[in-house]
């Protein structure tokens, strides 16, 4: 393990105003949302529609580093370039979604533990040849009556922890990725408590298993009522939360915590993200930055429905929305920028 060059690619990936850009759905989960917009599920549109992003003119102006699955780092553009050289080309470090995802955990209705560490030492090896210098991991906790289990929680934790060390054992920064979702009635103090606890006990096991702190990017969820839930807080108060929350919970030495949208509107997001930056940058240990998908893939999705005239307008939806979260890590987002 290279320590230097650990600490200096994660520092790398949330550098200046940029962020990451999550293109990291899965076949099922990327057919799914092709579907809803009657777009071919077929490699052949996920390819396209892969290569609409990784080619959008000016892209590496917002994004340090992008985040793919195993099919897209093995894809081409339509003219033979790699897709993983197309991201380099444009300053852009390319990652890699290394879980196989969140199954159902035996005896804990309605909670889920996250997949895929079998052979991963050998899979990371494949990768860091490929060109990747990082990696990412999720795990999904629910809040419900008597959820998160500690459990779910502990178990959860110490599995992002071995997946972290093996990264670094390969080279590779890795993406901790805990996330409270936000399907539920939960309150925003519900959840700042269980994001809390979450949080306390990754970093436990990541002290445990002797993981560089210096060399990893925190990636979790914002401070948010749950979806149903009939108080919804504004942004202000999110972004006390929620920093208030990663005060407690998150040790100085991680350099950069690049938030999940988990489901937000762009705008929500943006302006969330702004508000925590704009009111309390100055004041904290790490960097504030953003790895969204959804949040800045959607309305160029929405705007390609897998038409090849439609890619220019949906790579300048595309960008707009990387750049209205490059101005939210600058405390600069504002409402008058979605009418430009």
């Amino acid at each position: 393990m290279n320590t230097h060059e650990l600490i200096d690619t994660a520092r790398e990936l949330v550098a200046g105003d940029k962020g990451l850009l999550a293109m990291d759905e899965s076949n099922p989960t990327c057919n799914k949302r092709f579907a809803g917009l009657g777009i071919p599920q077929t490699e052949q549109a996920r390819r396209a529609y892969r290569e609409l992003i990784v080619t959008t003119p000016g892209l590496g102006e917002c994004i340090n580093g992008a985040i793919l699955f195993d099919e897209t780092i093995r894809q081409q553009k339509k003219d033979g370039t790699p897709f993983v050289k197309a991201i380099s080309d444009a300053g852009i470090i390319p990652g890699i979604k290394v879980d196989s995802g969140a199954k159902d955990m035996a005896g804990f209705p309605g909670e889920k533990i996250t997949e895929g560490l079998d052979g991963l030492r050998e899979r990371l090896a494949d990768y860091s040849q490929m060109g990747v210098r990082f990696a990412k991991w999720r795990a999904v906790f629910a809040v419900g009556d008597g959820i998160p289990s500690r459990a779910c929680i502990e178990v959860n934790a110490q599995i992002l922890a071995c997946y972290a060390a093996l990264c670094q054992e390969a080279g590779l920064v890795p993406i901790v990725e805990p996330e409270v979702l936000m399907e539920g009635e939960h309150t925003l103090e519900r959840c700042r408590n269980v994001t809390e606890e979450v949080l306390r006990t990754v970093f436990s096991q990541l002290y445990t298993q002797r993981v560089l702190l210096e060399g990893l990017i925190l990636k979790p969820n914002m401070v948010l009522p749950g979806l149903t839930c009939l108080k919804q807080e504004g942004v202000d108060e999110v972004a006390d939360a929620t920093v208030s929350c990663l005060l407690r919970a998150v040790p100085a030495a991680v350099p950069g915590i690049a938030f999940l949208s988990g489901g937000q509107s762009p705008e929500l997001a943006s302006a969330r993200l702004n508000a925590m930056n704009l009111r309390f940058k100055s004041r904290l240990p790490w960097a504030l930055a953003f790895s969204f998908s959804r949040a800045i893939q959607q309305p160029a999705l929405e705007i390609w429905r897998g038409q090849d005239a439609n890619v220019s307008a949906a790579q300048q939806a595309l960008y707009h929305r990387a750049s209205c979260n490059r101005a939210a890590r600058r405390g600069e987002y504002n409402a008058a920028m979605e009418r430009t």
